[in-house]
This record gives structure tokens, C-alpha cells and sequence, in this order.
């Protein structure tokens, strides 16, 4: 039998790259300053010379020798835009910042060949690449936009250019590039947003921490029409939307796995939207925390948040397959928020109009939600376009109450066109859940408690088909709206709930409402079990086995 040295077994686990015990970082770092060190090509890190012609020389050094790790030392290096290169790697080490710098001049004017509705918003960038492979940014340091630089602060358009945003480089934009990694790295005070991922293939982002509060637009990552993504153990605090995939083209974003973070966010903390036009496919995201931004910048959104969870289809395109489970949300306004709209933007001219997208097979599973605003959970496609094959199951959550009667009866405007966003449609009729335009939606032991009385039903159904709920809970008082509301819901199965004592009715139905089955159920608690609006027939209803008031 052979055996292997020490010094074997490390090399070949190292080269797999496992086993981090064998202190991976400390020797790629010592490795890293060896080759491409930038202070080898003339760079200060002084933090006040311009070093970006060293920068790019020690990048283009490593690509010509056929791929290297250009290393950045302790120090401050103020650089513009720095092109990376087939095969290189930028590492950061700690105590390194690429500070970005403050002069226009510095950020060239770069068209992608892939067009898509980005072009329309800004085209500079601190670190760019397109159809590249083998590139990554890794290390300990930081790398600084300094976007609250009074040079940035216009946001408006700029017509010579015909953007909407302004002159705001990204920190990172890569566009059409595979086999990418960043890793380990600090991003803070983007311009813009802070990294824009924009039809990429196998990439990797993981164990990175983004803080951005110093101007609108600061999305902590922006995946857009890629393909095969992980986003893992990465943390966050930002002004604008948190984990964001977009879909600004004709191409889907799919194949996305987001796990083991911690968000916080004036805006969205995870979000598929708003740009959907090739739409999102095979999506999972698992164990993340959500939880207030610590920063109040007052500059968009709320302190508190708006969303934890917002998959939004409006432009187009498909939104299929997709699985959230074991998320922690706190303090957001709303807990979870699902669109479909139908704002059919272009994403380029002379393109047809889309039509209304589809929004299907989406499961959401073990969320603890707390202190939400009255806003509650909506779920919301469109007339003749529902949402379709939806799960909640094993969903806790506490919201704020304190709503009327007259806000559970108040009609809700469609709003088709409108910006997709938790506010959109006001105070819902619902305190839980408010669901429309949907088609087969199972929830499961889902509990939402109110801190204020509330005079809401717990769950609002209007237009909704094949619907199954299996131990729903919440609170009740006296003179309240019932706990389940139904207007024009066909097929229905309610069992294993309990009605709070004290309500006036467990289930009211109306509209064209058709075939609901109450099976199982503990009704004793409301002094009425079932209402029925003028015009629609008890006999709609078949319930047995259900403990009834005395």
C-alpha cells in the first residue's frame, strides 16, 4: 500500500479546494504577493494618487502570462475603472481599499453588446468585464465607491446619453462573463447599485458584506438574466433593495440558489423584480434572516423595510418553479409579497409589447415573521391572469392590527400598471392575508396574530379558485369581520382551523362563490359559523364534522 506525505495529502486536498483548517486564505495571500503584486507596477496605495494605470497594468501583466492573482497589499489605492481580463484574480488583502475615485473623467462611457433596459440607466463602472471567464474578486479588503462624493449626487437624466440615472458607476459590473467568484470582500457607498451581474453563467458570491446608505438605487447585489448562481453566508445593509434578481432582457434568470444570509433593507430585503422581461425559473432561497436596517439615511424606502419577500412578474415573462423556506423577518411592513402586473415596459426599442406574464409553482414554507405593519400579506395576480399553484405552509406571523370595518370593506383598485410595491393597493381587507386572482392555493398551518384589535378578517379570498386551508389561526373580537371572507371563490376545502371566540361568524361568503366544504373544524368559538352576502345561496356550502356553538 502507498503512502502519501503530509505535504501530499494537504497539496491535493488544497487543489480541491476543501479543508479551509489548512489555512487556504493566509497561503494564497502569501502565494498572491509573490506574483502580481500592484505595487510591483507602480502602485502607491496612498489614497490620493491616482493608481489606476498600475492597477491595470498588474491585471494585464497576470492575463498575458496566461491567468494570475494580481494582489492588493495594505493600503488605499484610488483608482477609476479597472478592466479585468480572462483567468485573473483581483484579491484584496486585509487592510487593502480600492477606493473609487471621484472624478468622472475617470469612468469611460461602456456599452455592453448585451442590450438590455440597463442601458437606460447607467453605463460606468469602478471594476468591469465582459465575455470573460475564470475571473474572481476575493480577499479581506474593501473596496469604496465613495458615492456620496458630491459628483454623483445628480441622479437625473443625462439626454447626450440617454440615461435615467445619472452619472453613478456600479462598484462591479460583469456582463456576459462564466466562471466568476467573489468572495470574502467588503463593498460600501456605491454609487449606484453596488453590483450588477448582467447575463453571467457560474457565479459564485459568497461570504461578502455590502453597505450602502449613501445615495438612491444602492441594491446590495443585483443578479440579472444570469444563469447557475450561488449566493451564500453573505450579510448586508442598504438603502435600497437587498438580494435582487432581475431579468432586464429576454433572458430567464434561473437556476439561482440564495442560502445562509442576513439582509437588511430600506426597501426589499430579497426580491425577484421589478424587471422581469425574460422572467425567473428554478429559484430556491433557504435560511436567511431579515431584519431591520440599522442605518435610518432617510434617503428611500422606510427605516423598517418594505418586504422581507417580493417575487413580482410585470414586464412579461415567467416566473416558475420556485422554493423559499426558513426565513426569520423582522420589522418589514410586510412579510410576503407576491405580483402580477402587467407594466409591459420594452426592454429595448423596437421590440413587441409583451403580454401579461405567468406566475406559477411557487412554494414558501417555515417563516416566522414579527412585528409587520397592518399591511399584512398579499398575494395578487390580474382579471383572467391568476397566480397560480401557490403554497404557504408553517407561517407564523404578528402584525401591528388597529384596522376598521371600513377598511375590510373598501374596494381595492386593480392598479395593472403600476409600480409593483407592498403600498400599491393601500390598507388591504385582510389583517393575515389578502389573496386574489389565484388559482389553486394551499395554505397550511399559517397563524397571524394581531398586537392592536383588529376589525380585518384574517383571510381575505376574492377571485380564487381550488382553494385548500388546513390549519389557519389568528385573533378575534367581538363585532369583527369575520375570519375568512370568500367573494367569488369556487372549490374550496377549509378543515382543522379553530374559529376565535368571541367573532360573530367564521366564514362569510358572496359573489359567484361555489362548492366550499367545511370538514373537521372547531366552530365553537364564533357565535355564528357561516354568513352569506344577499344573493348567494347556502347551498354552496357542505360542512360536517365540525364542533358547532352551543
Amino acid at each position: 500500500m502507498r503512502i502519501h506525505s503530509a505535504a501530499r495529502i494537504i497539496a491535493i486536498v488544497t487543489a480541491f479546494g476543501c479543508c479551509p483548517a489548512f489555512g487556504a486564505d493566509s497561503q494564497a495571500e502569501g502565494a498572491a504577493s509573490e506574483a502580481y503584486n500592484v505595487k510591483t507596477y507602480g502602485a502607491t496605495g496612498d489614497g490620493t494618487t491616482k493608481d489606476t494605470q498600475s492597477l491595470q497594468k498588474a491585471i494585464d501583466a497576470a492575463n498575458q502570462a496566461g491567468g494570475g492573482t494580481v494582489y492588493f497589499p495594505a493600503g488605499s489605492y484610488l483608482t477609476g475603472t479597472l478592466r479585468m481580463k480572462d483567468h485573473v484574480t483581483l484579491h484584496l488583502g486585509a487592510g487593502a481599499t480600492l477606493l473609487g475615485s471621484t472624478d468622472l473623467d475617470d469612468y469611460p462611457i461602456i456599452w455592453p453588446a448585451f442590450k438590455s433596459f440597463t442601458d437606460k440607466y447607467v453605463c460606468q463602472s469602478l471594476i468591469y468585464g465582459e465575455d470573460l471567464h475564470d475571473i474572481a474578486v476575493v480577499g479581506r479588503g474593501t473596496i469604496d465607491g465613495q458615492g456620496d462624493a458630491d459628483v454623483f449626487k445628480p441622479r437625473g437624466a443625462v439626454p447626450e446619453y440617454g440615461l435615467r440615472h445619472g452619472l453613478r458607476p456600479y462598484l462591479i459590473r460583469l456582463v456576459t462573463c462564466r466562471k466568476v467568484l467573489v468572495r470574502g470582500i467588503t463593498l460600501r457607498d456605491s454609487p449606484m447599485w453596488t453590483q450588477h451581474y448582467l447575463a453571467c453563467d457560474d457565479l459564485t458570491v459568497d461570504d461578502i458584506h455590502v453597505y450602502a446608505h449613501v445615495h438612491h438605487n444602492n441594491d446590495m447585489i443585483d443578479i440579472d438574466c444570469c444563469r447557475n448562481v450561488r449566493i451564500s453566508n453573505c450579510t448586508s445593509d442598504t438603502t435600497d433593495d437587498g438580494i435582487t434578481l432581475k431579468s432586464t432582457a429576454g433572458r430567464v434568470c434561473e437556476n439561482v440558489t440564495i442560502t445562509n444570509c442576513v439582509v437588511s433593507s430600506r426597501c426589499n430585503a430579497i426580491k425577484c423584480g421589478t424587471e422581469s422581461s425574460g422572467g425567473f425559473r428554478n429559484i430556491t432561497i433557504t435560511n436567511c434572516a431579515v431584519r431591520p436596517s440599522q442605518i435610518d439615511s432617510g434617503i428611500s424606502g422606510r427605516p423598517r423595510g418594505l418586504a422581507g419577500l417580493a417575487l413580482e412578474i410585470v414586464d412579461g415573462g415567467t416566473l416558475d418553479r420556485i422554493t423559499v423556506s426558513n426565513l426569520v423577518i423582522e420589522g418589514t411592513l410586510a412579510p410576503i409579497f407576491l405580483r402580477l402586473g402587467n407594466r409591459a415596459r420594452l426592454y429595448k426599442d423596437g421590440i413587441p409589447k409583451p403580454g401579461i406574464g405567468t406566475f406559477r409553482n411557487v412554494t414558501i414554507s417555515n417563516v416566522v415573521a414579527t412585528g409587520a405593519s397592518m399591511i399584512g400579506c398579499t398575494i395578487a395576480g390580474l382579471p383572467d391572469h391568476p397566480i397560480e399553484n401557490v403554497t404557504l405552509s408553517n407561517i407564523r406571523v404578528t402584525v401591528a392590527g388597529g384596522g376598521t370595518r371600513e377598511d375590510a370593506l373598501r374596494e381595492i383598485p386593480e392598479e395593472p400598471r403600476n409600480y409593483p410595491e407592498i403600498m400599491m393597493f393601500g390598507t388591504p381587507p385582510a389583517y393575515g392575508l389578502y389573496a386574489r386572482h389565484v388559482n389553486n392555493l394551499t395554505l397550511e398551518n399559517v397563524e397571524v396574530r394581531w398586537a392592536e384589535p383588529d376589525l380585518r378578517p384574517l383571510l381575505v379570498c376574492d377571485d380564487v379558485q381550488n382553494l385548500r386551508v388546513n390549519g389557519l389561526a389568528g385573533r378575534g373580537i367581538e363585532n369583527s369581520e369575520p375570519t375568512i371572507f370568500m367573494n367569488d371563490v369556487r372549490t374550496a376545502l377549509v378543515q382543522g382551523c379553530v374559529a376565535p371566540n368571541g367573532m360573530e361568524s367564521f366564514l362569510r361568503l358572496s359573489g359567484q362563490s361555489s362548492r366550499v366544504s367545511v370538514i373537521g373544524n372547531d366552530l365553537s368559538g364564533a357565535k355564528t359559523p357561516f354568513g352569506f352576502a344577499e344573493g348567494t345561496p347556502a347551498s354552496i356550502l357542505y360542512q360536517t364534522a365540525n364542533r358547532m356553538p352551543d
